[in-house]
Protein backbone atom coordinates (compact mmCIF):
# COMPACT_ATOMS: atom_id res chain seq x y z
CA UNK A 1 0.00 0.00 0.00
CA UNK A 2 1.22 3.46 -0.84
CA UNK A 3 1.82 5.20 2.49
CA UNK A 4 0.20 8.38 1.22
CA UNK A 5 -2.71 6.71 -0.63
CA UNK A 6 -5.34 7.14 2.11
CA UNK A 7 -4.59 10.48 3.82
CA UNK A 8 -8.11 10.80 5.26
CA UNK A 9 -7.66 7.50 7.14
CA UNK A 10 -4.33 8.73 8.47
CA UNK A 11 -5.86 12.01 9.66
CA UNK A 12 -8.68 10.18 11.45
CA UNK A 13 -6.15 7.92 13.19
CA UNK A 14 -3.95 10.85 14.24
CA UNK A 15 -6.99 12.65 15.66
CA UNK A 16 -8.02 9.49 17.53
CA UNK A 17 -4.46 9.20 18.88
CA UNK A 18 -4.61 12.78 20.13
CA UNK A 19 -7.86 12.08 21.98
CA UNK A 20 -6.54 8.84 23.52
CA UNK A 21 -3.25 10.41 24.64
CA UNK A 22 -5.02 13.45 26.10
CA UNK A 23 -7.35 11.06 27.96
CA UNK A 24 -4.29 9.21 29.26
CA UNK A 25 -2.91 12.47 30.61
CA UNK A 26 -6.25 13.15 32.28
CA UNK A 27 -6.11 9.74 33.98
CA UNK A 28 -2.52 10.39 35.06
CA UNK A 29 -3.48 13.79 36.52
CA UNK A 30 -6.42 12.31 38.41
CA UNK A 31 -4.25 9.54 39.87
CA UNK A 32 -1.32 11.84 40.67
CA UNK A 33 -3.57 14.18 42.67
CA UNK A 34 -4.38 11.42 45.16
CA UNK A 35 -1.52 8.91 44.93
CA UNK A 36 2.30 9.03 45.08
CA UNK A 37 3.92 10.06 41.79
CA UNK A 38 6.24 7.03 41.78
CA UNK A 39 3.25 4.67 42.13
CA UNK A 40 1.46 6.26 39.16
CA UNK A 41 4.51 6.16 36.89
CA UNK A 42 5.33 2.59 37.96
CA UNK A 43 1.80 1.45 37.11
CA UNK A 44 2.01 3.23 33.75
CA UNK A 45 5.15 1.39 32.67
CA UNK A 46 4.31 -1.97 34.22
CA UNK A 47 0.90 -2.11 32.53
CA UNK A 48 2.40 -0.99 29.21
CA UNK A 49 5.18 -3.59 29.39
CA UNK A 50 2.65 -6.31 30.26
CA UNK A 51 0.33 -5.29 27.43
CA UNK A 52 3.17 -5.24 24.89
CA UNK A 53 4.49 -8.59 26.10
CA UNK A 54 1.05 -10.18 25.71
CA UNK A 55 0.50 -8.55 22.32
CA UNK A 56 3.90 -9.07 20.68
CA UNK A 57 5.74 -11.61 22.86
CA UNK A 58 4.13 -14.81 21.50
CA UNK A 59 5.04 -13.93 17.90
CA UNK A 60 8.43 -12.35 18.42
CA UNK A 61 9.90 -14.33 21.28
CA UNK A 62 13.33 -13.14 22.44
CA UNK A 63 13.68 -10.93 19.35
CA UNK A 64 11.49 -8.38 21.14
CA UNK A 65 14.51 -7.47 23.33
CA UNK A 66 17.24 -7.90 20.71
CA UNK A 67 19.05 -4.60 20.08
CA UNK A 68 22.25 -3.50 18.38
CA UNK A 69 22.76 -0.62 20.82
CA UNK A 70 21.86 -1.64 24.40
CA UNK A 71 23.47 1.44 25.97
CA UNK A 72 21.55 3.84 23.71
CA UNK A 73 18.35 1.92 24.46
CA UNK A 74 19.04 2.28 28.19
CA UNK A 75 19.62 6.04 27.87
CA UNK A 76 16.50 6.35 25.73
CA UNK A 77 14.46 4.50 28.36
CA UNK A 78 15.81 6.71 31.15
CA UNK A 79 14.91 9.81 29.13
CA UNK A 80 11.34 8.57 28.80
CA UNK A 81 11.13 7.88 32.53
CA UNK A 82 12.32 11.46 33.14
CA UNK A 83 9.62 12.74 30.77
CA UNK A 84 6.94 10.83 32.69
CA UNK A 85 8.13 11.92 36.13
CA UNK A 86 8.46 15.58 35.16
CA UNK A 87 5.26 15.81 33.13
CA UNK A 88 2.99 13.89 35.53
CA UNK A 89 4.44 15.91 38.39
CA UNK A 90 3.59 19.11 36.50
CA UNK A 91 -0.04 17.97 36.14
CA UNK A 92 -0.39 18.27 39.90
CA UNK A 93 0.13 22.03 39.60
CA UNK A 94 -0.68 23.00 36.00
CA UNK A 95 -3.82 22.41 33.88
CA UNK A 96 -3.50 19.67 31.25
CA UNK A 97 -3.87 21.97 28.24
CA UNK A 98 -1.17 24.38 29.32
CA UNK A 99 1.25 21.61 30.38
CA UNK A 100 0.71 19.76 27.09
CA UNK A 101 1.40 22.94 25.14
CA UNK A 102 4.78 23.33 26.87
CA UNK A 103 5.56 19.65 26.20
CA UNK A 104 4.92 20.24 22.50
CA UNK A 105 8.07 22.37 22.43
CA UNK A 106 10.01 19.09 22.17
CA UNK A 107 10.12 19.06 18.32
CA UNK A 108 11.40 22.63 18.42
CA UNK A 109 14.05 21.74 21.00
CA UNK A 110 15.20 19.05 18.56
CA UNK A 111 16.08 21.86 16.17
CA UNK A 112 18.31 23.48 18.78
CA UNK A 113 19.91 20.19 19.83
CA UNK A 114 20.51 19.21 16.21
CA UNK A 115 22.38 22.46 15.66
CA UNK A 116 24.43 22.41 18.86
CA UNK A 117 25.08 18.68 19.44
CA UNK A 118 24.83 17.16 15.96
CA UNK A 119 26.21 20.17 14.07
CA UNK A 120 23.34 20.01 11.60
CA UNK A 121 22.48 23.01 9.48
CA UNK A 122 19.44 24.89 10.79
CA UNK A 123 17.80 27.61 8.72
CA UNK A 124 16.65 31.01 9.96
CA UNK A 125 13.07 29.90 9.50
CA UNK A 126 13.57 26.94 11.83
CA UNK A 127 15.19 29.16 14.46
CA UNK A 128 12.23 31.52 14.01
CA UNK A 129 9.85 28.66 14.79
CA UNK A 130 11.82 27.86 17.97
CA UNK A 131 11.69 31.48 19.14
CA UNK A 132 7.97 31.68 18.34
CA UNK A 133 7.33 28.51 20.36
CA UNK A 134 9.20 29.87 23.37
CA UNK A 135 7.21 33.10 23.05
CA UNK A 136 4.03 31.03 23.15
CA UNK A 137 5.14 29.41 26.41
CA UNK A 138 5.89 32.84 27.90
CA UNK A 139 2.38 33.94 26.97
CA UNK A 140 0.95 30.83 28.67
CA UNK A 141 2.85 31.22 31.96
CA UNK A 142 2.97 35.07 31.82
CA UNK A 143 5.48 36.51 34.31
CA UNK A 144 3.42 37.64 37.25
CA UNK A 145 0.55 35.30 36.36
CA UNK A 146 -0.81 32.33 38.31
CA UNK A 147 1.22 29.80 36.29
CA UNK A 148 4.50 31.69 36.67
CA UNK A 149 5.86 29.37 39.37
CA UNK A 150 8.76 26.90 39.60
CA UNK A 151 6.23 24.20 38.59
CA UNK A 152 6.23 25.69 35.07
CA UNK A 153 9.79 24.38 34.70
CA UNK A 154 8.55 20.78 35.05
CA UNK A 155 6.88 20.45 31.62
CA UNK A 156 9.75 22.48 30.13
CA UNK A 157 12.23 19.92 31.49
CA UNK A 158 9.97 17.14 30.21
CA UNK A 159 10.02 18.71 26.74
CA UNK A 160 13.82 18.83 26.77
CA UNK A 161 14.07 15.17 27.85
CA UNK A 162 11.50 14.25 25.19
CA UNK A 163 13.62 15.98 22.56
CA UNK A 164 16.65 13.86 23.53
CA UNK A 165 14.40 10.78 23.52
CA UNK A 166 13.20 11.60 19.99
CA UNK A 167 16.74 12.16 18.74
CA UNK A 168 17.79 8.76 20.13
CA UNK A 169 14.69 7.23 18.53
CA UNK A 170 15.77 8.63 15.17
CA UNK A 171 19.24 7.16 15.67
CA UNK A 172 17.99 3.74 16.79
CA UNK A 173 15.38 3.49 14.02
CA UNK A 174 18.24 2.85 11.61
CA UNK A 175 19.06 -0.48 13.27
CA UNK A 176 16.37 -1.58 15.77
CA UNK A 177 12.75 -2.63 15.27
CA UNK A 178 10.14 -0.05 16.47
CA UNK A 179 8.39 -2.65 18.64
CA UNK A 180 11.71 -3.51 20.28
CA UNK A 181 12.42 0.16 20.91
CA UNK A 182 9.02 0.74 22.52
CA UNK A 183 9.15 -2.43 24.61
CA UNK A 184 12.68 -1.77 25.89
CA UNK A 185 11.82 1.80 26.88
CA UNK A 186 8.77 0.61 28.84
CA UNK A 187 10.85 -2.24 30.34
CA UNK A 188 13.49 0.22 31.58
CA UNK A 189 10.73 2.27 33.18
CA UNK A 190 9.15 -0.80 34.76
CA UNK A 191 12.40 -2.05 36.26
CA UNK A 192 13.54 1.34 37.56
CA UNK A 193 10.17 2.24 39.06
CA UNK A 194 9.86 -1.25 40.59
CA UNK A 195 13.02 -0.51 42.60
CA UNK A 196 11.49 2.72 43.94
CA UNK A 197 7.80 1.90 44.37
CA UNK A 198 8.16 -0.13 47.63
CA UNK A 199 9.23 3.10 49.36
CA UNK A 200 6.11 4.91 48.11
CA UNK A 201 3.57 2.09 48.15
CA UNK A 202 -0.02 2.98 48.87
CA UNK A 203 -2.80 0.45 48.33
CA UNK A 204 -5.44 2.05 46.08
CA UNK A 205 -9.18 1.37 46.24
CA UNK A 206 -10.84 -0.76 43.56
CA UNK A 207 -11.67 2.17 41.25
CA UNK A 208 -8.19 3.70 41.32
CA UNK A 209 -6.60 0.25 41.17
CA UNK A 210 -8.41 -0.42 37.88
CA UNK A 211 -7.25 2.93 36.50
CA UNK A 212 -3.66 2.22 37.55
CA UNK A 213 -3.82 -1.17 35.83
CA UNK A 214 -4.94 0.23 32.47
CA UNK A 215 -3.20 3.61 32.27
CA UNK A 216 -0.15 2.18 30.50
CA UNK A 217 -2.32 0.22 28.08
CA UNK A 218 -4.14 3.44 27.16
CA UNK A 219 -0.80 5.12 26.42
CA UNK A 220 0.30 2.14 24.31
CA UNK A 221 -2.98 2.22 22.36
CA UNK A 222 -2.49 5.92 21.63
CA UNK A 223 1.02 5.35 20.31
CA UNK A 224 -0.15 2.39 18.20
CA UNK A 225 -2.76 4.68 16.61
CA UNK A 226 0.02 7.17 15.86
CA UNK A 227 2.15 4.48 14.24
CA UNK A 228 -0.70 3.22 12.09
CA UNK A 229 -1.60 6.74 10.98
CA UNK A 230 1.74 7.02 9.19
CA UNK A 231 0.90 3.91 7.15
CA UNK A 232 -1.87 5.84 5.41
CA UNK A 233 -0.45 9.35 5.06
CA UNK A 234 2.92 11.07 4.92
CA UNK A 235 4.52 12.69 7.95
CA UNK A 236 4.26 16.10 6.27
CA UNK A 237 0.50 15.64 5.78
CA UNK A 238 -0.11 14.51 9.36
CA UNK A 239 2.24 16.87 11.23
CA UNK A 240 -0.24 19.77 11.64
CA UNK A 241 -2.92 17.38 12.92
CA UNK A 242 -0.71 16.11 15.76
CA UNK A 243 -1.50 19.41 17.48
CA UNK A 244 -5.10 18.26 17.87
CA UNK A 245 -3.86 16.69 21.11
CA UNK A 246 -3.56 20.21 22.54
CA UNK A 247 -7.23 20.89 21.78
CA UNK A 248 -8.28 17.55 23.28
CA UNK A 249 -6.12 18.26 26.34
CA UNK A 250 -7.96 21.53 26.90
CA UNK A 251 -11.31 19.70 26.54
CA UNK A 252 -10.23 16.95 28.99
CA UNK A 253 -9.18 19.63 31.47
CA UNK A 254 -12.57 21.32 31.07
CA UNK A 255 -14.72 18.18 31.33
CA UNK A 256 -12.75 16.25 33.97
CA UNK A 257 -11.38 19.05 36.14
CA UNK A 258 -13.54 22.08 35.34
CA UNK A 259 -10.57 24.14 34.19
CA UNK A 260 -11.37 26.89 31.69
CA UNK A 261 -8.21 28.38 30.10
CA UNK A 262 -8.14 32.16 30.10
CA UNK A 263 -7.58 34.22 26.97
CA UNK A 264 -3.82 34.42 27.53
CA UNK A 265 -3.47 30.65 27.85
CA UNK A 266 -5.50 30.07 24.69
CA UNK A 267 -3.39 32.64 22.84
CA UNK A 268 -0.19 30.97 24.03
CA UNK A 269 -1.44 27.52 22.96
CA UNK A 270 -2.34 28.96 19.53
CA UNK A 271 1.18 30.44 19.22
CA UNK A 272 2.77 27.08 20.10
CA UNK A 273 0.62 25.38 17.44
CA UNK A 274 1.59 28.06 14.92
CA UNK A 275 5.29 27.58 15.72
CA UNK A 276 4.98 23.84 15.09
CA UNK A 277 3.16 24.34 11.80
CA UNK A 278 5.76 26.94 10.78
CA UNK A 279 8.56 24.48 11.55
CA UNK A 280 6.90 21.80 9.40
CA UNK A 281 6.36 24.27 6.56
CA UNK A 282 9.99 25.45 6.66
CA UNK A 283 11.28 21.88 6.61
CA UNK A 284 9.02 20.95 3.69
CA UNK A 285 10.15 24.02 1.77
CA UNK A 286 13.80 23.26 2.48
CA UNK A 287 13.33 19.65 1.38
Amino acid sequence: MNTASHPFHGILLILAAGLVLASHDGMAKYLALSHPLILVVWARYLSQSTAMLLLFGPRRGLSIVRTSHPLLQLIRGLCLVAVSLLFVSSLRHIPIGEATAVLFLAPLFITGLSATLLRERVSRGQWGAVILGLLGVLVIVRPGGALFTPAALLPLGAALCLAVFMLLTRRLSESDDPVTCNFLSSLVGSLLMSLLVPFYWETPDLHDGLLLSVVGGVAMFGHLLLSHAYRYASAATLAPFTYSQLIFAVLVGLVAFGHVPDGGALLGIAIVIASGVLSVWVQRRTA
